[in-house]
C-alpha cells in the first residue's frame, strides 16, 4: 500500500506572511517534493489570499512539525492529509 502526504496551506494575508512562511518552507525543504501556489490575479488585480498545495515526503514527525510551524504564523491555516491506495 502506497501512502502520500498532501498538505493544504491557506493564507489570508500572503503579502505580510510571505517572509515567515518562506522561512518555514526552506527549513522543511527536504520533505517538500512538490509545491503549487494559487491566487487570484489579473492585469490590474492581485489577491492577498492564497492556497498552497504540498506533496510531502519524510517522517510523520517532520510532516507534523511543518504543519505546526505553519499554523503558528498568524493568518495561515495548514492541514495535512494522508492518502493511501490499495
Amino acid at each position: 500500500m502506497a501512502c502520500y502526504n498532501v498538505m493544504t496551506v491557506l493564507t489570508n494575508n500572503r503579502i505580510e506572511n510571505v517572509s515567515e512562511m518562506q522561512h518555514v518552507f526552506t527549513k522543511s525543504g527536504c520533505i517538500i517534493k512538490t509545491r503549487l501556489g494559487i491566487h487570484d490575479a489579473g492585469e490590474d488585480f492581485c489577491s492577498n489570499e492564497g492556497l498552497i498545495i504540498l506533496h510531502l515526503i519524510g517522517s510523520d514527525k517532520e510532516v507534523l512539525e511543518l504543519e505546526e510551524n505553519l499554523n503558528n504564523i498568524p493568518g495561515i491555516k495548514a492541514k495535512n492529509s494522508q492518502i493511501c491506495s490499495d
